[in-house]
């Protein structure tokens, strides 16, 4: 990438004047890959650059966060009845939106971005990505229903079979579960099918990227590795990531 002076930079990225961006660099407020920016510095935008402790992003690059939806966000760009809007309650300097939907009573992983490829290729169902997720339920399972919903559920509402699937029953009323599709309030629709109701839903992964360490609200941006595999696997080059 070609080489700007830091202050076009920071101004390029909306945060301020290149004047003000002068001053705040002669205040020892802003930092390049952990050192204090010098006067006249250059750079590519590939640097880990923070103003005040806020890093700060080029507006055109590429991110991709790992979030965590609490229960009662709304995976929406805009609906005037719902409470807390996802894109609303993640706070990041750059536009982000989802990539696969979490519904307003679920919590867990959801993906975000700004790269309309990546969730192009996320939302192809054809692709059979996995996404794992735990589930409670009101009652304890039997063996009968689990072997059910590991052939697949026809869905009367949404006319469809669902996907075999994988289910480890970690507790009399919990079970981990691995998908390969996304309809609509699947999990919760297999459930009732065979007489249980979901009284918590987490989702712990997507692909290859993990929930972790996170709790609800927080959100991190996916390491390079996380990134290049999550690419390969939705079919994109990694050189273009």
């Amino acid at each position: 990438m070609e080489e700007m002076r830091l202050n076009r930079y920071l101004a390029a990225c909306g945060i301020c004047s290149r004047r003000d961006a002068d001053k705040l660099i002669e205040q020892g407020v802003v930092t390049v890959d952990g050192q204090k920016a010098s006067p006249g510095i250059k750079v590519t935008g590939r640097e880990q650059i923070f103003v005040r402790g806020k890093r700060i992003h080029d507006q055109n690059r590429k991110v991709v966060l790992a979030y965590y939806k609490p229960v009662g966000v709304t995976c929406t760009e805009r609906d005037a009845h719902a409470g807390k809007i996802v894109t609303q309650e993640l706070k990041y300097p750059v536009r982000v939106t989802y990539a696969g939907r979490l519904d307003r009573d679920s919590e867990g992983l959801l993906l975000m971005t700004n790269d309309g490829g990546l969730i192009e290729a996320m939302m192809r169902g054809s692709n059979g990505h996995q996404k794992e997720y735990i589930v409670k339920s009101d009652k304890p399972w039997k063996e009968e229903a689990l072997e059910n919903m590991r052939r697949g559920v026809y869905l009367e509402e949404l006319k469809v079979t669902t996907r075999p699937c994988e289910i480890e029953l970690m507790g009399p009323k919990t079970l981990r579960m691995i998908l390969t599709q996304g309809l609509n309030r699947q999990i919760r629709r297999m459930c009732q099918m065979q007489g249980y109701r979901v009284i918590g839903l987490k989702r712990t992964r997507v692909i290859n990227v993990e929930l972790g360490e996170l709790r609800p609200g927080e959100y991190r941006e996916i390491t390079d590795t996380e990134r290049a595999a999550l690419y390969k696997e939705c079919g994109l080059y990694v050189e273009n990531v």
